[in-house]
């Protein structure tokens, strides 16, 4: 097939505003053996989609039957934003409907070019109606393999995915297609050499080895994904983090030389997060009513986590952060003590032991 087509698509995806797009043929993932690993070492945690799925994520042509090619795309949601108590991928909007948007005008182009000029790459069969699916971060694919497979850059050994012009502060989308593309040269070099800045900087020491995380130990599983309790071992180690966490990425030379500046106005930190510290942060959420979370982080990242996980992560960082003599902090984990959530109740008194 003519590159004509592809080298197109690409263009629109970047006019679109996505900031790095590149083509991949579907198959068995390279990383598949170290998922299945993974997977049998329970590294996973509470996440049981991850088992459910495994067998789909194991071959990318198998979610969606028929596709055969995949646009991997790529949107920076701004490393060179301070750090805070928010992880930077969840101060804003949601991205997985920014970026679906996005990928859906794109495949209504990709159509409309497929069945205007299809047949000059392809033959008259060309003029078949163009089929496609797009995915962020919703189906059992491995998309960091599949972002490799297209050349947008290699694993690090945080497990992100890390590109020489701009560091892992990205989001990774994709659009399933079910033509065969030309594929871009996979990205098989690897720039992290000898560093180990990721693994000594994890506050609970959850990257046990180069490119392998133990999602049980990791402060973003802990304040987004585990829906119980925190395990007290690991609590000193959540420190100030309300919600997820960008350490491993902050301390990366890469992130540190090339990550960007916030361009997408949708990721700015919204009101209830914007200029506030762990400490401000915490105590609003616990003063939070349901009503209020809802209004607040209306198409937030952060609803991910309930607010009955808000508060519980929320009464963790209080705890670590107060002591006697701050009023403010002691009165409202006393009240939280008394919440009608017990997963607040009990995270609130362990705080209140700790600060008292």
């Amino acid at each position: 097939m003519s590159a004509t087509f592809e080298s197109r698509l690409k263009a629109q995806a970047l006019g679109l505003g996505f900031d790095l797009a590149g083509i991949a043929t579907l198959g068995r993932p390279e990383s598949a053996a170290e998922f299945e690993r993974w997977i049998a070492e329970d590294m996973h945690g509470e996440m049981d989609y991850l088992e459910r799925g495994a067998a789909l994520r194991l071959d990318t042509r198998l979610p969606e039957a028929g596709m055969r090619s995949a646009l991997v795309v790529a949107l920076d949601y701004g490393g060179r934003q301070p750090a805070g108590p928010v992880a930077r991928y969840a101060r804003g909007d949601d991205y997985h409907r920014i970026m679906w948007d996005r990928l859906e005008e794109l495949l209504g182009w990709a159509r409309e070019e497929w069945a205007r000029d299809g047949s000059r790459f392809m033959g008259a069969e060309a003029r078949a109606p163009l089929r496609g699916r797009a995915y962020v971060d919703t189906g059992p694919i491995l998309e960091r393999d599949l972002a490799q497979r297209a050349g947008l850059g290699w694993f690090g050994k945080n497990t992100m995915l890390i590109n020489p012009q701009r560091g892992s502060f990205f989001f990774i989308g994709s659009l399933f297609l079910d033509v065969d593309l030309a594929p871009d040269a996979p990205f098989d070099a690897d720039h992290c050499g000898s560093c180990t800045r990721c693994l000594d900087a994890c506050p609970t020491q959850a990257i046990t080895a180069p490119r392998v995380v133990d999602a049980r130990k990791c402060i973003s599983y802990l304040t987004i994904e585990l829906k119980g309790e925190i395990p007290e071992e690991l609590r000193q180690g959540v420190g100030e983090h309300v919600y997820g966490c960008d350490v491993c990425q902050e301390v990366c030379p890469w992130n540190v030389r090339f990550s960007q500046e916030l361009a997408e106005p949708a990721f700015a930190p919204r009101a209830a997060l914007a200029g506030k510290d762990a400490r401000q942060v915490a105590l609003d959420l616990l003063a939070m009513s349901q009503e209020e979370f809802s209004a607040a982080f209306r198409e937030s990242p952060m609803k991910r986590a309930k607010l009955r996980g808000l508060k519980r992560n929320a009464a963790v960082v209080l705890g670590l952060l107060a002591s006697p003599e701050d009023t403010t902090v002691v009165q409202a984990l006393s009240r939280a003590a008394e919440d009608v959530e017990p997963l607040a109740r009990e995270h609130a008194a362990w705080a209140l032991d700790r600060v008292t």
